[in-house]
C-alpha cells in the first residue's frame, strides 16, 4: 500500500508547487513586465504622488458637486465587493432602488444605472448619457453652466472597439477638481 501513497503524496506536492506557486508567480512576474500599469491596478496619482483612487474601481463621493458613480452593495468595499443577488420580484431589491433614488429625483428619467449596482458592485464607469443626467445638479451646485459640464463629459469619454462608450467617474470628478473653471463656488 506504501508503494501507492508515496507516488501520490508526492504528486500531490509537486502539482501545489507548480500550480499554486510556480503558475502564479510566473504569470505575475510577466504582468508586472509586459503591463505594468493594470498589474499595479491602474492607481491614480495627483501631482505630489498621492494615490487619488484606482480607474478599475469605483469609489464613493459626497456631495453634490460630484459625479455618483452607481451604488454599491458592498458600499465600495474590495473585499465585499459582490452584486446584491435580489431577484427583481424581491421587496428588498425595489427598496433598496428607492434608497438609492432619493436625492436623484426631480429630472426624469432616472437612469437605471444611477439606482441599480453592478455585478461587481465596484463598476467605475457610467454610460454618457448617465453621467449626462447629472450635470444640472452638478452645474447648480458649483455654479457652472451646464454646457461646460457636458464638454467635460465628452472630452472623458471611452469609445472601446466593442462595447457602448463609457465614462470613468473617479477621471472625471478628478478633471473636475483640477480644473479651475469647474471648482466649486
Amino acid at each position: 500500500m506504501l508503494d501507492h501513497i508515496r507516488p501520490a503524496i508526492a504528486t500531490l506536492v509537486f502539482m501545489t508547487l507548480l500550480v499554486g506557486v510556480a503558475y502564479p508567480l510566473s504569470v505575475t512576474g510577466v504582468a508586472q513586465v509586459a503591463f505594468p500599469d493594470q498589474a499595479a491596478g491602474r492607481l491614480v496619482r495627483d501631482d505630489a504622488g498621492q494615490v487619488r483612487g484606482s480607474r478599475l474601481i469605483a469609489q464613493a463621493f459626497d456631495g453634490d458637486q460630484w459625479f455618483q458613480p452607481r451604488p454599491s452593495a458592498g458600499d465600495y468595499a474590495t473585499v465585499a465587493s459582490a452584486a446584491s443577488n435580489l431577484a427583481p420580484s424581491n421587496p428588498q431589491l425595489r427598496e433598496r432602488i428607492e434608497q438609492a433614488s432619493v436625492g436623484l429625483s426631480g429630472q426624469a428619467p432616472l437612469p437605471m444605472q444611477l439606482a441599480t449596482t453592478s455585478g461587481s458592485g465596484l463598476d467605475p464607469h457610467l454610460s454618457p448619457e448617465a453621467a449626462a443626467w447629472q450635470a444640472p445638479r452638478i452645474a447648480r451646485a458649483r455654479g457652472l453652466a451646464e454646457v461646460e459640464l457636458l464638454r467635460l463629459i465628452e472630452a472623458h469619454t471611452e469609445r472601446p472597439l466593442f462595447g457602448p462608450a463609457v465614462v470613468n467617474v473617479l477621471a472625471l470628478n478628478l478633471a473636475l477638481a483640477d480644473n479651475p473653471s469647474t471648482s466649486t463656488q
